[in-house]
């Protein structure tokens, strides 16, 4: 519960860190332990923890992705959080990053960093 009896917003932390799949790294742990602290300094809950093996540039591609946008689109989230932009696509692909973004601000769902330089800044993807 949040202040005043209001339910805490329901969120999906979405983590694509670890490069093999099947052994959860640091770089994930360290992700999920982020986006926890990031959602409870907020009053945000996490519906869900979703992840997928970095790599594949395409979140459309990703398994983990689809869950995703699967939860937003039935309006089970209110925002995705996620470490930093290039979990959802690296550099070489932020056309991918804007479509999802884009698809999921279409849906009410904002996408919202959770590495303290960008979450200071109030960063979200756009």
């Amino acid at each position: 519960m949040t202040p005043h009896g209001e339910t805490a917003s329901p969120v999906v932390l979405y983590v694509c860190a670890d490069r093999s799949p099947g052994a959860r790294g640091e770089a994930t742990e360290r992700a999920q332990r982020e986006g926890r602290a990031f959602a409870r300094e907020r009053g945000l809950r996490i519906a869900e923890v979703v992840t997928d093996t970095y790599g594949e540039p395409d979140p459309a591609r990703r398994r983990g992705w689809r869950r995703v946008r699967q939860l937003a689109q039935t309006g089970h989230v209110t925002a995705v959080l996620v470490r930093w932009p290039s979990a959802i696509a690296p550099e070489c692909a932020r056309e991918l990053r804007h479509r999802e973004a884009a698809w999921l601000r279409d849906q009410g769902v904002r996408v919202r960093y959770t590495w303290a330089p960008l979450s200071a800044r109030g960063a979200e993807a756009g």
